[in-house]
């Protein structure tokens, strides 16, 4: 893969196709990415994936969303979708292929999907057959087509965890914005920064994400409380901080109704799967 110094927000004009079977002639295998933070350029796969963080946090941007992945979601993306990735300090991701002839797709999009634990064993299993070996068995070809069809009956069940990315240059730069001060931004701050005035800012947001700034900060604090709340070390109390909530139980209440359990059980369900 080719690394990128940083992150954008819309799809670039260009984009790599990254041949992961290397000349091999599998129909669907594992890779494995074990090491320090990585952001890959923006590319595409002849292959559809399933992109899983078994430790640490993963997340895929798209031309159209930009997705998290704590523990317990995967990732799944089509074959020939553009698309980058970025592995967080301390990741351990496994991402399986197949081969369009062995799992045709229901539908084009990227897709966050709840993994059973079944399925998380299975991805597991699946690295004693990486991507680029030589060629395919009818061992390993029935067991990934299994595989497909239990993440092809998850995506029934889809999780709506991402954050939106835009073509608006304006809204872009303070969408990166937010992310960056997280913990004690304000649409005042947000303004200065990319030179327009508040009332211009929350007009743009609403037309070009479909959702006012105050939720996308909202959702932005979620999505980095989950991905902080995984972390070893990482306290409620300094993860509600780290957001921008000075009240604990402030903190409590918008975690529990955006993510259905407290901050409390997230954080010991998510430390019981490793």
């Amino acid at each position: 893969m080719t690394v990128s110094a940083s992150s954008a927000n819309y799809l670039p004009k260009t984009a790599s196709l990254v041949e992961l079977r290397r000349g091999g002639r599998a129909r669907a295998g594992s890779y494995l990415y074990e090491g320090h933070r990585l952001v890959t350029g923006w590319h595409s796969h002849d292959l559809h994936q399933i992109q899983y963080a078994i430790g640490g946090v993963v997340e895929v941007e798209t031309a159209t969303a930009h997705y998290l992945l704590p523990p317990q979601q995967a990732a799944w993306i089509p074959v020939g979708l553009e698309h980058q990735a970025t592995m967080n300090p301390d990741v351990r991701s496994v991402a399986v292929m197949f081969d369009p002839d062995l799992l045709p797709d229901m539908e084009g999009r990227a897709r966050i999907v709840a993994v059973s634990p079944l399925i998380r064993q299975m991805m597991i299993y699946a690295l004693r057959w990486p991507i680029g070996r030589p060629d395919s068995d009818p061992v390993s070809d029935g067991f990934f087509q299994t595989l497909g069809h239990l993440v092809f009956e998850a995506l029934d069940h889809e999780a709506p965890l991402s954050l939106p990315t835009v073509h608006n240059p304006i809204v872009a730069a303070a969408m990166d914005y937010t992310k960056a001060h997280l913990a004690s931004v304000t649409a005042a701050e947000v303004s200065r920064a990319v030179a327009v005035s508040e009332r211009t800012l929350r007009r743009q947001f609403d037309t070009a994400v479909g959702m006012s700034w105050r939720t996308y900060l909202l959702h932005a604090r979620m999505l980095r409380a989950m991905a902080l709340l995984v972390a070893p070390g990482e306290s409620v109390q300094k993860t509600a901080s780290a957001v921008g909530f000075d009240s604990m139980s402030a903190f409590t209440r918008a975690f529990t109704r955006f993510c259905g359990e407290t901050p409390s059980s997230y954080r010991q369900r998510a430390a019981g799967i490793d």
